[in-house]
């Protein structure tokens, strides 16, 4: 078995995000990066479907090479091996179709891919993927079993779950219950060094969409406090200075 798992290179979570050239590019210096956390919740169930000797794990990234820290990272918490296509992620369309062309020349049983990246959490590059494929997608999963032809997948939808049955390849979107995310040894920390990681040159692709520019959130705005026992002057607040009531 051969899993093919997408990952990210995103911002640390506690990353004071800031903007340059007139907010159409993110600042990224000072700024400390990691493996997107929902990629490492699918990074960790593709390894534990291998485990045993059952099948390797290949990650790979669409990147320049400062992402290779990161995916080294990934090398250390256990895939087998990587690649990096050699690109700047411009898009979901562009990374979707760098990903989907490599796969086409490399035989994978599955491909794996958080739910999103939590940059700017669109959730659009593995249906892109499935597209490009033309295989199978399954968004958001819970849960993923594989007896070596059919995997067995659970989803959450509107009160309840649904359970899916998929034979062949196929490509799912992790979230949170897939797996536990791997904390990495020392021993894979010493193992990364070594292990193979393949740079790709970029398929060329029409750009499709162009970002325009970022804004950051307002700030918060001043707040009252009002006793507990003045319940009366918060609903006079509410009425004339908020005008939510």
């Amino acid at each position: 078995m051969k899993i093919l798992v997408c990952i990210s290179n995103v911002p640390d979570t506690t990353t004071k995000i800031t903007f340059t050239n007139d907010n159409t590019q993110f600042n990224t210096s000072g700024v400390q990066f990691i493996v997107n956390p929902y990629d490492e919740i699918a990074l960790s169930r593709a390894i534990e479907l291998c485990e045993g000797g059952k099948g390797t794990v290949t990650v790979i990234n669409v990147g320049e090479s400062a992402t290779e820290p990161t995916i080294r990272k990934a090398l250390a918490i256990g895939a087998d091996d990587a690649v990096r296509i050699n690109a700047t992620p411009r898009d979901a369309y562009f990374t979707a179709y760098q990903i989907a062309e490599y796969a086409k020349s490399n035989e994978f049983d599955m491909i794996l891919c958080g739910r999103e990246s939590i940059d700017y959490n669109g959730s659009q590059v593995a249906a892109m993927i499935g597209e490009f494929l033309d295989i199978p997608s399954i968004s958001i999963i819970k849960k993923l079993d594989y007896d070596g032809s059919t995997a067995t997948i659970e989803r959450e939808i509107e009160g309840g779950k649904e359970v899916i049955s998929v034979s062949g390849k196929f490509i799912a979107s992790c979230a949170e219950g897939t797996a536990e995310p791997k904390i990495p040894n020392m021993r894979g920390i010493m193992s990364a060094r070594s292990k193979p990681l393949q740079v790709v040159e970029a398929k060329e692709i029409e750009q499709l969409s162009k970002i325009q520019q970022f804004e950051t959130p307002a700030p918060r705005g001043a707040v009252k406090l009002v006793p507990a026992e003045e319940a009366a002057s918060l609903i006079t607040l509410l009425h004339q200075e908020a005008k939510v009531i």
